[in-house]
């Protein structure tokens, strides 16, 4: 049987930035739930930029089992992890220091390969590994959840829109030394890693994304590597967006519920087309 094309991305829309956080948070706590029933484990990644502070409403949050999280970062910008443009230290003062995840399923870079981008990749990779490869036998790894932002260009991790690193198939991490964004310097997981995932989620919000946001979603075909996230059934991926991101785009959106698999989701877009053309035919 050939395999199923992937499912067409959820999107999903919130008047105000707080209903967005309040529903985010909700979305991992069910995604955390599902993982822990079906593998004993919640496994994530967590990109940088505005989604930290996005995160916070996690805190707090009852029915967390916090010692089953294993946490990676999408990408990393090659600086020690107390450096203001440290992804990790972005997550950490938002999120994770509040939050009583054990040190050591906090999956960063090792700070004493800061001059040897190869070797950090390696390491990191072989971090991965560790983890997935033991009890996974697939090509790559399959993470519960990754949640990624959207660059004003579209890049998503540090994956940017003409870089060669949009073609890599063999690497989990990859690095480069010319990010067209400072610091230039990075590690980022590579899109087979983000299209093996259970569930990708993207966040985006405010006024500077609405002309982004409608080009990722309502052409496609234009090739940004936001759009190239498209999850290898049963994967699913998801946006969140408050209003004042989602003003320009016509991709359907759909009401927020939890979504299960790819039945929901071509069900869920389903209804928003009809909805949206119910609308343009008044």
């Amino acid at each position: 049987m050939p395999p199923q094309p992937p499912a067409p991305p959820v999107f999903y829309s919130f008047p105000e930035g707080s209903q967005l956080v309040d529903s985010l948070a909700n979305f991992v706590v069910k995604a955390q739930k599902d993982a822990i029933e079906k593998r004993g484990k919640f496994t994530l990644a967590l990109s940088g930029g505005s989604l930290p502070n996005n995160l916070k409403g996690l805190i707090g949050q009852e029915g967390v089992q916090w010692d089953k999280w294993e946490v990676f970062f999408c990408d990393e910008r090659i600086v020690p992890l107390d450096h203001e443009d440290s992804n990790f230290r972005a997550c950490n003062d938002a999120f994770l220091s509040h939050v009583p995840i054990p040190r050591e399923q906090i999956h960063t870079i090792d700070e004493s390969l800061l001059d040897d981008l190869d070797e950090l990749s390696d390491q990191y990779e072989k971090q991965l590994i560790s983890l997935f490869a033991e009890k996974n036998a697939a090509r790559f790894p399959v993470f519960d959840l990754i949640l990624l932002g959207m660059g004003p260009d579209g890049h998503t991790c540090s994956l940017f829109p003409g870089h060669e690193l949009l073609s890599e198939t063999d690497r989990w991490v990859a690095y480069l030394e010319d990010s067209p964004k400072p610091p230039a310097k990075r590690i980022t997981f590579t899109f087979p890693v983000i299209n093996h995932a259970y569930r990708v989620a993207f966040v985006v919000a405010g006024e500077s994304k609405q002309d982004m946001l409608h080009a990722v979603l309502d052409q496609p075909e234009e090739g940004l590597p936001c759009s190239r996230v498209r999850p290898a059934a049963p994967g699913l991926v998801f946006w969140f967006a408050d209003e004042a991101a989602a003003k320009k785009t016509n991709y359907p959106n759909t009401a927020f519920k939890w979504i299960e698999d790819r039945s929901d989701a071509e069900e869920a877009q389903r209804i928003a087309k009809e909805r949206i053309n119910a609308n343009s035919a008044i």
